[in-house]
């Protein structure tokens, strides 16, 4: 049997995963990390390349120990989007950003004073805001570090640099290249002219374009050393998280739409085409398979707010679950089960809805609490927080169905979230709409495993591939006995919202996060 390893360069976490030929896997090993700001410089988020890297290859090593003898025939990589890596002419690594790295807030307000419509314009061509963008990010360097803006001659996303330390060249693909904004939408290729009207160097954009799935490298007798793996197992290009995690669940055909419920929630919609929204409000990506893009819209953090309530809120219910080998969210999820739909009127105040050309976010925190422990509970709160998730999902949705025409008549709900029954319940019901969910939860590295399988031709194509190798778990119905509750909640969290945004903005509360310039 041949085996395929995934190597995910996550936002909250370092993953190897393996799977065999047929789609099983067969050994996963996670390591969390965080990203430091750079001291002196407000609202950074660096990527810590050499303490990463090392959670990664541990990662590697203990899915080697957990499956022993294994005959790993290729290798792929996937990663969160917008994180950049910068690379010398020899390809040696220079610096590297997380994705929601804001600090060139005063590069984005230049930009925007020196041209008023020239985001628009560049929104139009790319898909991409300034808001996760690498032009403002490239130009506060070029200020701010002008050595080593010099010496930087290739732009890499973090999957490719997973790639490059296990030892391929530097390459990108355009379902994660694509988010930098540095790209042609029409094209599928690097856009020289945005960087020219940035004031950028346009020879920044000089390393390969490859489609997700193309064979580029070996690894390296360093990286076999560091990390386990044979020398000379193949290396092939990868993409970004969701657009692999699209592959991963089957979603590979225009009208297909996914829900990825991780660190962030990404609600990912195929199109036949690339379309544009006036508004500026919802993402245009490329997905990983070639000849179709993606309208996306984000939700921020209900991965890292459950982790919060989970390790802030409930640390005897985290300690409970270890002492009983369970999952501490399947814990919460029984005590949110008891509380009925509505979450008792709590209302989270944590992510807006996706607004792409304006994006910020208010203080976090629980409006409409009680002080009677029998409705502000614990169980309460995170039943709260997982149907949030799923409102301001609603929410993104609808901005999405505005572009293309038409609301989604069912999703796919995959990642760590969607091991949760309640949530995927609770998602059906806000929806309503079938929520189908996939049997491997870890959507994004069976899409890498594909990647991994095309390169060394395992597989013909993604299409076929996805259908060979997706199978389903459940299917979540829509109750609709809560469809007016959901509705009444969704009506309250967008006035409490817009409220809470005001004092945000006015400086009365600090904002949970907001794009550089706004």
């Amino acid at each position: 049997m041949k085996h395929l390893l995934a190597l995910d360069a996550g936002t909250g976490s370092g993953r190897a995963v393996l799977f065999d030929e047929n789609g099983k896997q067969l050994a996963v090993s996670g390591r969390e990390w965080t990203h430091k700001s750079e001291p002196g410089y407000p609202s950074s988020m660096t990527f810590d390349r050499n303490h990463n890297w090392n959670l990664l290859t541990a990662c590697i090593r203990d899915v080697l120990a957990q499956v022993k003898d294994a005959n790993i025939v290729a290798v792929s990589t996937t990663s969160m989007r917008e994180g950049i890596a910068l690379y010398d002419e020899n390809q040696r690594e220079l610096w590297a950003c997380a994705n929601v790295d804001a600090r060139a807030v005063q590069e984005v307000k230049a930009l925007r004073a020196l041209d008023p419509g020239l985001e628009h314009r560049l929104y139009l061509q790319s898909g991409q805001t300034f808001a996760l963008g690498a032009a403002p990010r490239l130009l506060w360097l070029k200020r701010h570090q002008p050595a080593l803006y010099k010496r930087a001659a290739y732009v890499a996303m973090l999957s490719d640099w997973v790639a490059v330390r296990l030892g391929a060249p530097v390459a990108v693909n355009p379902s994660n290249g694509g988010t930098t904004g540095l790209f042609d939408l029409q094209t599928r290729h690097w856009a020289p002219e945005i960087m020219q009207a940035c004031d950028l160097r346009e020879d920044l954009l000089r390393a390969p374009v490859y489609e997700a799935g193309t064979l580029i490298g070996e690894i390296s007798a360093q990286a076999a050393a560091e990390t386990g793996l044979p020398a000379g197992t193949p290396i092939v290009i990868g993409g970004g998280d969701a657009q692999l995690g699209t592959i991963g669940v089957g979603a590979v055909s225009p009208g297909q739409a996914t829900v990825f419920g991780g660190t962030f929630w990404q609600q990912e919609v195929n199109l036949a085409t690339p379309l544009s929204d006036p508004t500026g409000r919802v993402r245009m990506n490329f997905h990983a398979v070639p000849e179709i893009w993606q309208a996306e819209t984000i939700v921020f953090f209900p991965g890292f707010a459950a982790r919060w309530f989970r390790d802030a809120i409930c640390p005897d219910v985290k300690a409970r679950a270890g002492a009983e080998g369970r999952d501490p969210y399947a814990l919460l999820e029984e005590m949110a089960a008891a509380v009925p739909a509505g979450a008792n009127g709590i209302i989270p105040i944590f992510s807006d809805a996706m607004d792409y050309a304006h994006w910020r976010h208010a203080a976090p925190s629980f409006l409409n609490l009680s002080i009677d422990p029998a409705i502000a509970s614990r169980g309460a709160m995170f039943r709260a927080l997982e149907e949030n998730a799923a409102i301001v999902t609603l929410a993104n949705l609808q901005r999405i169905a505005e572009v293309s025409g038409r609301f989604p008549n069912s999703v796919i709900f995959a990642s760590g979230a969607a091991k949760g029954p309640l949530w995927c319940q609770i998602l059906a019901d806000v929806l309503q709409v079938p929520v189908h969910t996939p049997k491997v939860k870890e959507a994004t590295a069976l899409g890498a495993a594909i990647c991994a399988g095309l390169g060394v031709g395992l597989y013909e194509s993604a299409e076929a591939a996805a259908q060979q190798l997706v199978r389903w778990d459940k299917t979540y119905e829509p109750d609709a006995a809560n469809a007016a509750v959901y509705r009444e909640a969704f009506e309250r969290w967008q006035a409490a919202y817009a409220a809470q945004l005001d004092l945000a903005d006015r400086g009365v509360t600090t904002s949970m996060w907001r794009a550089p310039g706004e």
